[in-house]
């Protein structure tokens, strides 16, 4: 492969070498040069590689001489339209030909009267490329002058309102006004160049006049496109627009297209086109939209956003267009009430997948929260003029349906700033956690290291406990919802969420499912739930911690743990509480257990604390409950086997009674 190419790379030097020879040496034969440029264009374009090596030997500035001292047309036109399209091709060939000399060369092609029509077209084509993302460029053309010769060509090109395209030369000269247009495009955008947005301003009359006096598809189109990016992100330049009635012109031919747009596909699609060139006037300062309500753009926009043939991207500008022209205009806000518009609004937000357009319609629906309020509250009371008193009756009898429509876009907008408010809360939630966390965490870990030390006697320390413990206090503030929607969070969530966890299971036994609360994603749960036993030990023991160690302990005692017994009802209550679609973000305690945190506990006064306390929670009731049934289970154990004892202290009594009196003494 790497030698086939290496062979093209080669063949394609070699030509351009021989091309290159063939222009030097057939100076006398201007149809040879002709195809010998032609040849070159073809393989620079097919080759970004190849103009940057037709530069390096030197072709490319050949081919500029040779454009500049050639007396014949053809060639001339041939070798501009190859200098094009290697600048097209390649930046760096592009920066080579951008230069005052050949702007000035361009302004004589440009202004001589011998220069034919094509001539011409080739010169327009070569100041396009140069221009195209490049301010360099923009900066020459107005320094230089080429500015002012192309805004010569862009008023006398065309000379007659009543264009026939089938006509050879007026088709010629189309092309080369339709050429000027789209480079006093670039010449003012990407980048945007204020100066010669300015410098624009002057052809803003001669644009409306062919506006108003020619409906035809080409010649609305480069216009559009001109008078749009000429527009954009400069308020100096709208007001200028408006204020030679620029913005007028432009809802006369919407109006008139969207018309038309009933019978022919082609007027509204061009009507989109003439929309954005409005919207591109009015979005820097909605106050312009006032314009647009004497020739009810609003109603007509509507009509426009029903046709079947548009997609979502003009669907888009046309919804983004109304936003722009009820910002602040409240004419145009009861315009779009009246006609309909904030059930098109609410379907385009419910049915539409583009995120775009959805953003576009809730704008508009924002704009009109207040006055349409107003209509569906009181439709007579509305302070607007006498001729629309009818309208008025007919809006008042379907007030119902209106305000229904209302009841929607009222949710949808409610639903939003909920959004809004949650992720600021969440935000401020965890700053505060950042700063309080630390100490809670230290105070629950005591209170729940004393719990757990009362059901199996002397201190156990155990890491993960103390983990779970982190997880609980993460809960009880809020932050446990949150959680559920990220990987890493949601596992260490799901290894640590039981706060009470001592279920003794062999390796061999199936593993505890969790359910996860409602709000985390099902892949979250197939991914974290479903375990199976050839996972890792950290994994496996997401329900099930190790043994805990205690110490001074001789023996096992053959009595089952006290949390083994209230397992399974703990791990339901905690399931039910973790799981709760309303429960609380900040946890209320509810007994003396919970209330005890910071205070010196061990595992007798505690248990007394519980058992003392009348209105006990739910998890300390369970404890207690537990309890109790172990105590109740063990003196049963000891009326039957007396030879069970409880402590080491207690076991030594009994040693030293049996050496003294041979009996046994019951310790209950």
């Amino acid at each position: 492969m790497e030698s086939e190419d290496t062979k093209k790379i080669q063949e394609m030097k070699t030509d351009l070498n021989l091309l290159l020879e063939c222009l030097k040496y057939q100076m006398d034969n201007p149809l040879s040069q002709k195809e010998a440029l032609v040849t070159i264009h073809s393989i620079c374009q097919q080759n970004s590689d190849a103009g940057v090596y037709f530069r390096e030997i030197g072709g490319l500035m050949f081919v500029k001489n040779l454009a500049r001292s050639s007396e014949h047309s053809m060639v001339k036109e041939a070798a501009l339209y190859t200098l094009g399209t290697v600048a097209e091709k390649n930046v760096y060939c592009q920066q080579t030909l951008c230069t005052s000399e050949l702007f000035e060369d361009l302004i004589w092609f440009l202004s001589n009267n011998d220069s034919n029509t094509n001539l011409k077209r080739m010169s327009v084509y070569v100041i396009l490329v140069l221009v195209s993302n490049n301010r360099t460029g923009q900066t020459l053309v107005r320094e230089t002058g080429c500015f002012k010769i192309l805004s010569e060509l862009f008023r006398a090109v065309l000379s007659k309102y009543e264009l026939n395209l089938s006509d050879k030369n007026v088709f010629q000269n189309y092309q080369l006004w339709s050429s000027v247009c789209g480079t006093l495009c670039v010449c003012v955008n990407n980048p945007q160049n204020d100066e010669n947005q300015r410098l624009c301003c002057s052809l803003f009359p001669h644009a409306n006049d062919w506006l108003k006096n020619c409906m035809m598809p080409e010649i609305i189109r480069p216009l559009c496109s001109f008078i749009g990016l000429t527009l954009a992100n400069n308020t100096h330049v709208q007001k200028y627009f408006i204020s030679v009635g620029g913005l007028d012109v432009l809802c006369q031919v919407l109006v008139q297209l969207e018309s038309d747009s009933h019978k022919t596909l082609s007027s509204a699609k061009l009507a989109v086109v003439v929309t954005k060139t409005v919207d591109a006037c009015i979005a820097d300062n909605s106050t312009f939209g006032e314009v647009l309500s004497k020739y009810h753009i609003v109603s007509k926009l509507l009509a426009l956003l029903l046709h079947e043939s548009l997609d979502s991207a003009e669907k888009f500008s046309i919804i983004l267009t109304l936003g722009h022209c009820t910002e602040t205009c409240e004419e145009n806000q009861y315009d779009l009430f009246k006609n309909n518009g904030l059930p098109l609004m609410i379907q385009a937000l419910t049915e539409s997948q583009n995120e775009e357009l959805n953003k576009a319609a809730t704008f508009v629906l924002c704009n009109c929260k207040k006055i349409t309020e107003k209509l569906s509250l009181n439709l007579r009371e509305c302070p607007f003029d006498e001729k629309e008193a009818e309208q008025l009756q007919d809006i008042n009898m379907k007030e119902k349906n209106i305000e229904e429509y209302w009841k929607k876009a009222k949710d949808i907008l409610h639903r939003i700033e909920q959004l809004e408010r949650e992720e600021n809360e969440e935000k401020t939630q965890r700053e505060k956690y950042k700063d309080n966390v630390s100490s809670m965490n230290i105070n629950i870990q005591n209170t729940l290291k004393h719990l757990h030390t009362d059901s199996i006697g002397p201190k156990a320390e155990d890491k993960d406990t103390s983990q779970s413990r982190k997880l609980q206090s993460y809960k009880s503030h809020g932050f446990m919802s949150k959680a559920c929607t990220k990987d890493n969070q949601m596992k260490t969530l799901l290894n640590s969420a039981n706060p009470v966890n001592a279920c003794y299971r062999e390796s061999g036994q199936s593993k505890t499912l969790y359910k996860a609360n409602p709000s985390c994603n099902q892949n979250l749960q197939e991914e974290t739930f479903e375990k199976k036993d050839s996972v890792s030990q950290s994994s496996v023991c997401v329900f099930k911690h190790p043994n805990p160690i205690v110490k001074n302990r001789k023996q096992q005692l053959p009595v089952t743990d006290p949390f083994t017994l209230c397992s399974d009802i703990i791990n339901k209550e905690v399931i039910n509480f973790l799981s709760a679609d309303n429960c609380p973000k900040i946890f209320k305690y509810r007994c003396s257990g919970c209330i005890a945190v910071g205070k010196s506990l061990n595992s007798r006064n505690f248990s007394k604390l519980l058992h003392s306390c009348p209105y006990q929670c739910d998890r300390h009731k369970v404890i207690v409950e537990a309890e109790d049934r172990y105590k109740s289970e063990l003196r049963k154990s000891l009326i039957y086997n007396k030879k069970i004892l409880l402590t080491p202290r207690k076991r030594q009594l009994l040693n030293n009674e049996r050496t003294t009196s041979g009996g046994i003494s019951e310790y209950i």
